[in-house]
């Protein structure tokens, strides 16, 4: 009960109206402070040719020691949905894109009402929650399943295509989710804790875990290449005005710069005389 609880107010926190609002982003974990309910990632695509099929997800979560996305209960159901709602909120440039998770099933083309039965976790989890859209799953070659997450298409006979399962062939190609265990003390040191809450906010029991280094490095750079070009076109600018001004100064003789002063002096003296 105390999970169903804890995972309810951690959707709350994601995006409360009274409260900051804290920014999922793609490829960062997110975590619970009280270090004993699982973390998540959110990995979105936006070029299509990027996304990946269900094993090449499954394979990319587990080789960051977590596995595909299972769900205990709708608490859980509901944290994930506000977690999507915040990733994809407006402004972000994501839209549709549906997104593996771990449940699938093991067999060819079964079409009988065993069928849903047939369904399994990736992580070994033994969950029988379920939330399939209307009339799936459809089964036959479709055995790997996605959340669904178009928002701008029309509502189908089961309402929008939003958050709900649907069974597909697993070659095809999708976002994921992963899902990882608690994390007491991060032992990479690429992986920084922090928390999301700001000033004056007195929640505190959503952290995020940067996803490494290195994409926050190309986050960081890219924006700053025009500065720096324009720095050194700068500089270059500088450097060229100097080294001009100081070969005129060279070229110029101490005797040309006198010469009529002198000249005019000794006449001036013999007319006087």
């Amino acid at each position: 009960m105390s999970r169903v609880v804890w995972l309810l107010l951690g959707a709350a926190l994601l995006c409360d109206q009274g409260a900051f609002c804290r920014r999922v982003v793609s490829g960062q974990k997110v975590c619970f402070a009280d270090l004993k309910h699982p973390c998540y990632k959110m990995a979105y695509f936006h070029e299509l040719s990027s996304r990946v099929s269900f094993q090449e997800a499954r394979l990319a979560c587990e080789s960051e020691g977590g596995a595909l996305l299972s769900l205990e209960n709708e608490a859980e159901q509901k944290l994930i949905e506000s977690m999507l709602q915040n990733l994809t909120k407006p402004g972000t440039g994501i839209s549709d894109g549906d997104f593996w998770i771990g449940l699938w099933r093991n067999g060819d083309g079964q079409t009988s009402g065993a069928c849903p039965d047939l369904y399994q976790w990736s992580d070994k989890s033994h969950s029988q929650y379920r939330n399939w859209y209307t009339d799936e799953p459809s089964c036959g070659s479709e055995k790997c399943v996605v959340m669904y997450h178009q928002p701008t298409a029309n509502p189908g006979l089961g309402g929008p295509y939003l958050y709900q399962w649907n069974d597909d062939r697993c070659n095809m190609k999708h976002n994921y989710i992963c899902k990882y265990e608690p994390e007491i003390n991060p032992t990479a040191p690429v992986e920084k804790p922090y928390f999301t809450n700001q000033p004056g906010d007195t929640h505190q029991n959503i952290v995020v875990t940067e996803a490494g280094i290195i994409p926050n490095l190309i986050y960081v750079v890219i924006p700053t290449i025009p500065l720096l070009l324009l720095i050194l076109v700068a500089f270059g600018t500088c450097c060229f005005q100097m080294l001009h001004k100081s070969k005129g100064r060279t070229k110029t003789s101490p005797n040309q710069s006198t010469l009529w002063i002198s000249k005019s002096t000794r006449k001036e003296s013999s007319m006087e005389v």
